[in-house]
């Protein structure tokens, strides 16, 4: 799933700004002076975003518990970008639609 920008709360009912993963990737990476033309598919860790038997994507709640973390090893220098998810009104992030804040650790 691409990252949510303003073009998809648009056509979820959203008038006006919305916070959203698109403006939050390019923002931090303008912080370290990098800035991409266009923006690259997502890796979303925890969202459950499952097929429906009729070949449609579901935002579904999700199904990772607090704590749930990923270890990633790089291979190569790199620059990441993470977006603690915005979305507030599809239940990606729960039926409350309150967002968690994200963390990593660089050892």
């Amino acid at each position: 799933m691409a990252p949510c920008d303003r073009w998809r709360y648009g056509l979820l009912g959203v008038e006006g700004y919305h916070a959203n993963c698109r403006d939050n990737l390019h923002a931090a990476l303008a912080n370290l002076g990098v800035v991409i033309r266009a923006t690259p598919p997502s890796l979303n860790l925890f969202m459950n975003i499952p097929w429906t038997a009729d070949g449609q994507l579901a935002w579904g709640e999700p199904v990772s518990s607090p704590g749930s973390y990923a270890v990633f090893r790089a291979e190569m220098d790199l620059v990441v970008a993470l977006s603690a998810c915005p979305q507030d009104i599809l239940p990606i992030n729960g039926r409350t639609g309150r967002t968690t804040d994200a963390h990593f650790v660089v050892q």
